[in-house]
């Protein structure tokens, strides 16, 4: 193990996944540096070639190069580590130990077992990752493969959220929350036990969640189908949506009462 300044690069398209990988290894490993972040392959390989850092977290699922076509580029100038949410990846693809992965979103306990790996194998060159990538790649190129439109629906919508309770940085599960609903600056995140607040606008994550679970009620509410416990009508006409197990009622605006025929 080296006593020398540890430094690295994290390359995610997901900028929420970069920020909680970034405070989970804050927590884990202080001393090390995060020197730059990539939104997608082709800036990670460039960043590593500018700033030389002895890891790069590479998200193997982005935009333009892959992190498996990104960590080809990069050889051996620095060891890697694999970020996924594909665990048949991880289970399958990194069973040799030449390289480490971290699952989406990053746990504590998992990740301070990559860091012991880590720390062990820096002061070494890094492993060849040429028979790994050949086979990563030929996994993202095929049939369901993470490079395509063909992975697993589950996989394609968003299944956390990472969001701001006062002075703490929250991960939630997506089948936790009740609802979201927006203001000019912020989008409430609601579960049954607490709120908490991101930046996200209503219109973003429509896109991003599962249109089965998820409908958008009115321009600023998006509800989860399940906490729905029925929907009655008030004095003036309008649609309210009643949950399960929390009090508050959401309006239905006209564009959207047509989710409720049966009103």
């Amino acid at each position: 193990m080296t006593t020398s300044v540890v430094r690295a690069v994290i390359a995610d398209d997901e900028r929420l996944m970069r920020e909680q990988l970034r405070a989970r290894l804050a927590e884990v490993w202080p001393q090390l540096q995060i020197v730059a972040e990539a939104r997608n392959g082709d800036e990670a390989v460039a960043l590593v070639g500018e700033h030389r850092p002895d890891i790069a977290f590479l998200d193997i699922r982005m935009p333009g190069k892959t992190g498996v076509e990104a960590a080809r580029e990069i050889g051996d100038a620095c060891h890697v580590v694999f970020i996924t949410a594909y665990s048949e990846y991880a289970v399958e693809a990194f069973e040799q130990g030449a390289v480490d992965y971290v699952l989406k979103p990053a746990e504590r306990d998992r990740l301070e077992l990559t860091v012991a790996r880590l720390r062990k194998r820096l002061g070494s060159k890094p492993a060849d990752l040429s028979a790994l990538l050949e086979r990563l790649a030929a996994r993202l190129d095929g049939p369901g493969g993470a490079a395509g439109v063909a992975t697993p629906a589950a996989e394609q919508y968003l299944q956390w959220i990472q969001a701001s309770m006062g002075q703490q940085l929250r991960m939630i599960p997506v089948s936790e929350i009740l609802f979201f609903t927006s203001d000019e600056k912020y989008t409430r995140v609601q579960t049954e036990g607490y709120e908490a607040l991101i930046r996200k606008p209503i219109k973003e994550l429509v896109e991003e969640l599962d249109p089965k679970q998820f409908w958008q009620i009115h321009r600023a509410t998006v509800v989860n189908v399940r906490a729905i416990a029925g929907v009655t009508r008030d004095f003036r006409g309008r649609q309210l949506v009643q949950l399960k197990n929390h009090p508050e009622r959401l309006e239905v605006s006209r564009n959207y009462t047509h989710l409720f025929k049966q009103m």
